[in-house]
């Protein structure tokens, strides 16, 4: 990607028209990845809402996410009549896991949380990157201390491509009000205190004051909170 694209992507505080931008000066596959968080949500309506074609906006359905998320999948899908592509994990592999290890793992070490992680995640999101020049995110820095040091366009070493994260250095406070004033569905587990939304046995809300990813893998220590999705 070229330095000029990228000073404006970082500039630029108009997400939607650079959206447009990345579209219009990438020859290659520009993808958008959701989990259906309120943070995938803004940019999900960013996309759709501004008929932006030609980035291919994606899920990961590990097999164990919350009922609310499936609905706030199926609303939106409505809401903006388009279709949202899925990846599941690879089945045989899946099936051994837990033939082996049992259903919950996760619970009993960081390693088996981490192996479960990978096979419902990581390596589905591999074969959703595949030929992938761009990768839009909804991360945000507040969500982990580990992103702090992340920057709004950046190479991405491990998947040999460009992320492009829009909401880096947006608040809590500045989603919510940007979500509600467009109507934008929205999980409604975030109004029950959850702010990170993963797979429901491994998700959970948080009180006032907690730490951001208290909510994730909370019997972990919080150096080792992260899945392996991006890095």
């Amino acid at each position: 990607m070229e330095t000029t694209i990228i000073k404006q992507l970082t500039d630029n505080q108009d997400i939607a028209e650079n959206l447009k931008l990345l579209v219009e000066n990438t020859s290659g596959k520009v993808v958008f990845s959701t989990s259906f968080g309120i943070e995938d949500q803004l940019i999900t309506d960013l996309i759709f809402s501004n008929q932006i074609e030609n980035i291919e906006v994606f899920t990961l359905d590990t097999g164990r996410l919350f009922q609310e998320t499936y609905a706030t999948w199926h609303q939106t899908e409505l809401h903006y009549s388009q279709k949202i592509k899925s990846y599941y994990p690879e089945n045989e592999t899946l099936e051994q896991f837990v033939n082996e290890k049992g259903i919950n793992p996760f619970y009993e070490s960081t390693d088996l949380r981490k192996q479960c992680c990978n096979i419902r995640k990581v390596v589905p999101l591999q074969r959703a990157l595949k030929g992938t020049t761009v990768w839009i995110t909804g991360l945000r820095a507040e969500h982990s201390p580990n992103r702090n040091s992340l920057e709004i366009v950046q190479w991405d070493a491990q998947n040999q491509l460009y992320k492009y994260n829009p909401l880096l250095h947006w608040t809590t406070q500045q989603v919510k009000e940007y979500v509600n004033k467009n109507g934008i569905p929205y999980n409604i587990l975030h109004d029950k205190g959850f702010i990170s939304i993963g797979c429901a046995p491994c998700t959970r809300a948080i009180k006032e004051g907690d730490d951001f990813r208290a909510g994730r893998w909370w019997w972990e220590e919080a150096s080792k909170k992260e899945c392996g999705l991006h890095g």
